[in-house]
């Protein structure tokens, strides 16, 4: 039995053609992806400060992603004409299309621009801890769709970019740990402070935190006068992400201070004045009475 070369020859021709096709964007996708990262981890051991180094992580994952869909588009439309299908009427009805789809994407649309501008101008990487679109978390991936982060709960959350009109990042260069302390209103202010100062120094010479903070204690002073005492403010320079730990450490030891010291912190309480009558005199006050009784 002889082969009919001209009704099998075509189509062993064309299946060629698409198996090369599927092999050339398998390549092109695999060198693109090292490239890619060959490139990032060499900006990374070049980069002056790891802020710099977080910031190229996050872009260079973007880029990938982006490298992979538009290799995927480029070999679908590529497989499309291999097998017959003219791609002009669907590049023309892309068109056409888009805009009809804009309008009720306009959204998404948004989520892409603004994820790019956050990107370009380094406003989130992975890694750092924002407050973005009412949530608070740690970044575990940045994209231009949404940002994913992971609060102190262990909660994941997936904010659109879109939603995102501020940034709070609170991991850039350092962080300043403010501490607020209440005393009653009949301690020594200046011997208050001079407690907090002592603990400050004594925190920052201890080995477990001289790394973390980066500059003297900051004594601020009275910061208001609450109803049942007076409000001392002080501040720490820390690395950042490291200001909660400071934070707790230094109140747990400033404690222990006011509590060798006699220094008392004061609970709330309520002082009721019952007032005076025109002849100056001061009304009987119930509350006695009744405890009187």
């Amino acid at each position: 039995m002889e082969l009919d070369l001209n009704s099998w020859w075509p189509l062993a021709v064309k299946t060629g053609r698409i198996l090369l096709v599927l092999v050339i964007a398998w390549i092109a996708g695999a060198a693109a992806k090292r490239l890619i990262r060959r490139i990032k981890l060499l900006l990374m051991a070049r980069s002056p400060s790891p802020d710099e180094a977080k910031r190229i992580d996050t872009i260079g994952r973007v880029i990938r992603y982006f490298t992979g869909v538009v290799i995927g588009a480029l070999t679908a439309l590529v497989l499309l004409s291999e097998l017959g299908v003219s791609i002009a009427p669907i590049l023309g009805a892309a068109g056409v299309v888009g805009i009809a789809v804009g309008f009720g994407a306009q959204s998404i649309v948004k989520d892409y621009f603004t994820g790019f501008v956050l990107l370009l101008e380094n406003q989130i990487r992975q890694d750092d801890v924002v407050q973005v679109g009412g949530k608070t978390g740690l970044v575990e991936n940045v994209t231009l769709r949404y940002v994913q982060l992971r609060d102190y709960d262990g909660n994941v959350h997936y904010v659109p970019t879109g939603m995102i009109d501020t940034v709070t990042n609170m991991s850039r260069e350092f962080a300043k740990s403010v501490v607020d302390v209440g005393v009653a209103y009949g301690e020594d202010v200046e011997g208050c402070l001079r407690v907090m100062r002592d603990v400050g120094a004594d925190l920052r010479a201890d080995p477990a935190f001289a790394d973390r903070i980066t500059q003297e204690l900051e004594i601020v002073g009275v910061e208001r006068w609450d109803d049942s005492a007076v409000i001392l403010r002080c501040r720490f320079t820390v690395r950042p992400l490291e200001q909660w730990n400071v934070r707790r450490e230094y109140l747990k030891r400033l404690k222990l201070a006011f509590d060798r010291e006699g220094i008392e912190i004061p609970f709330p309480h309520v002082t009721i004045y019952a007032g005076h009558t025109k002849h100056g005199e001061a009304p009987p006050f119930p509350i006695q009475e009744r405890n009187a009784a």
